[in-house]
C-alpha cells in the first residue's frame, strides 16, 4: 500500500521534477545515485524552508539595528536636551547670584548716600536753630535799643518842658542847653546804631530765610531720591525672596521656622544687619530712618533664607549624565527578592563619575559601612543628614566642613550593589526623606 502510494506521488511530480541520476566516478569503478521526484521535492522544499528562515531572522536583525540606532539618538537627543537645561538653569542661577549681589551693592551705596544726606540734614538743622537763636537775639536787642530810644525821648522831652517853664532846676540855661543838646547826640547816635542794627537784622534774617527754603528743597530732592532708592531695593529683595519662598514650601518645608533656626544658630560669619539710629537724644527716629531700618530688616530675612538655602541638601549630588535607575520607596530586592523599604535614590553612571555635596555641611563619616560600601555622611542644618554611598573613592575626611558643590568622592560598586551608581539619601534625624523633593524644589534656584 506504500509502496503504492509512494509509486503515486512520484508519478504525479514526474512531471514537474522527472527522476534525476547523479554519477560518482572513482578508480575501481562508477556508481550514480537516483534522486527521485519525491526526494527532489523534500530537498527542495527544505531548502526553501532554510532560505525564507534566513531572510526572516536577518529582516530582524536589521530592525533591531535600526531600532536600537533610532534609541540611541533619542537617548542622545534627550541628554544634549538634559545638558542645555542645565547650562540654562546654571546661567539663570548666576545671574540671580550676580543680581542679588548687585542689590546688595546699591543698597550699600545707597546706604551711604542716605547717612551723607542725614549728616548734611543734621547739619541744615542745627544752622537754622543758629540763624533762629541770632535772629532772636537781635529782636532783643532791638527792642532794647528801642526801649532806651523811648526812654531818651521821654527825657528829652522832659527836659525840653523844663526849659520852657523856667521852674524846678538849680542849673543855668547854658547848663541845660548843653546837656540837652549831649542827650540829643546820644540819642541821634544810638538810634543810628539801632537803624543799622536792624538792617542787619533783616539782611540777615532774608538771607537766612533764603538758605532755609533751599535746604527745604533739598531736603525735597533727597526724599524723592530715597523713596527710588528704597523702591528698588525693596523691588529687588522681593524678587530675590521669593524663588527661595518657593523652594521651602515645595519641599514641605516652613520658611518661617527655617529662618528661626537659621537666626539661632549663627556661628560668627556674618549675622544679623544693625538697625540704623539717627538720634541720641533719645528722639523718636525720622522716616528716612524707620524706611531704612525696614529695608534692613528684610535684607536680613533674605540673607537668612539664603543661609537656609545653602545649608540643606536642595542641590544635586551628580552633575555628569546619569540614569535614575530607582526611586525612593518600596521595591523588590534585587539580592534577596521580597519587597523592602529604599531609603534613597540610586543614580546609574560610569564609574569614577564625580559627587559633590548638596549643601554646606560637616562630614561626619567617611569610610566602609557594611552594605553601603564606601560611604560619605555629613551633617547639615535644622537636623538633616546625607549619604552618599557605593563610591570607588572617598576624597573628603571626618570632621572637614564642605560646601554646596564640593567633590567629595567617585561613583563606584562597593558594598551591597549590581553595577556603578550612587545610593543618595537624605534624613531629618533617623527618618529618611524623598530626596528627589529637595533636588525638584531646588531646581529652579541652584
Amino acid at each position: 500500500m506504500k509502496t503504492r502510494l509512494t509509486n503515486r506521488i512520484n508519478g504525479v511530480l514526474d512531471r514537474f521534477l522527472p527522476e534525476q541520476r547523479l554519477f560518482l566516478k572513482s578508480d575501481t569503478g562508477m556508481r550514480y545515485v537516483r534522486l527521485r521526484p519525491v526526494t527532489q521535492a523534500i530537498m527542495l522544499t527544505g531548502s526553501s524552508l532554510f532560505l525564507g528562515w534566513t531572510v526572516i531572522v536577518t529582516a530582524i536583525f536589521l530592525i533591531d539595528s535600526i531600532s536600537s540606532d533610532s534609541v540611541r539618538e533619542q537617548a542622545e537627543r534627550t541628554q544634549l536636551a538634559y545638558e542645555q537645561r542645565l547650562n540654562a538653569m546654571s546661567e539663570e542661577r548666576d545671574a540671580r547670584a550676580a543680581e542679588a549681589q548687585a542689590s546688595q551693592e546699591r543698597f550699600s551705596v545707597a546706604m551711604r548716600e542716605v547717612s551723607a544726606m542725614q549728616s548734611r540734614l543734621l547739619a541744615s538743622e542745627e544752622r537754622r536753630r543758629e540763624l533762629e537763636t541770632a535772629v532772636e537775639v537781635i529782636q532783643t536787642t532791638l527792642r532794647r535799643v528801642m526801649a532806651e530810644r523811648d526812654d531818651a525821648r521821654d527825657r528829652v522831652a522832659a527836659l525840653q518842658s523844663e526849659t520852657e517853664a523856667g521852674t524846678g532846676t538849680v542849673q543855668t540855661a547854658a547848663e541845660q542847653q548843653e546837656q540837652l543838646e549831649r542827650t540829643v547826640d546820644y540819642l541821634a547816635q544810638a538810634l543810628a546804631r539801632a537803624a543799622d542794627e536792624r538792617d542787619d537784622a533783616v539782611d540777615f534774617a532774608e538771607a537766612a530765610e533764603d538758605e532755609i527754603d533751599t535746604l527745604h528743597y533739598e531736603q525735597a530732592l533727597a526724599d524723592e531720591r530715597n523713596e527710588r532708592i528704597f523702591a528698588q531695593i525693596e523691588q529687588a529683595v522681593e524678587m530675590s525672596m521669593t524663588p527661595l519662598q518657593n523652594m521651602f514650601e515645595s519641599a514641605g518645608l516652613s520658611p518661617d521656622r527655617l529662618v528661626s533656626q537659621m537666626r539661632a544658630s549663627y556661628d560668627g560669619q556674618g549675622g544679623p544687619l544693625r538697625p540704623i539710629t539717627m538720634s541720641s537724644r533719645g528722639e523718636d527716629p525720622d522716616p528716612v530712618s524707620m524706611r531704612a531700618n525696614e529695608v534692613l530688616s528684610q535684607l536680613d530675612m533674605m540673607n537668612l533664607h539664603r543661609m537656609a538655602a545653602e545649608r540643606l541638601p536642595f542641590s544635586r549630588p551628580v552633575f555628569a549624565s546619569y540614569r535614575l535607575s530607582s526611586t525612593f520607596g518600596y521595591r523588590n530586592d534585587p539580592f534577596n527578592g521580597g519587597r523592602r523599604l529604599h531609603s534613597g535614590v540610586d543614580m546609574a553612571g560610569p564609574t569614577g563619575t564625580p559627587i559633590h555635596a548638596t549643601a554646606n555641611g560637616v562630614v561626619s563619616f567617611a569610610g566602609r559601612q557594611s552594605g553601603y560600601g564606601l560611604i560619605v555622611v555629613i551633617d547639615h542644618a535644622a537636623g538633616f543628614e546625607t549619604r552618599y554611598a557605593h563610591m570607588s573613592r572617598i576624597r573628603v575626611t571626618e570632621g572637614q566642613r564642605v560646601s554646596r558643590g564640593d567633590r567629595i568622592g567617585d561613583m563606584g560598586s562597593t558594598g551591597r550593589s549590581t553595577g556603578p551608581h550612587l545610593h543618595y539619601e537624605v534624613r531629618t534625624g533617623d527618618t529618611p526623606r524623598n530626596p528627589m523633593n529637595y533636588i525638584t524644589a531646588g531646581r529652579d534656584v541652584f
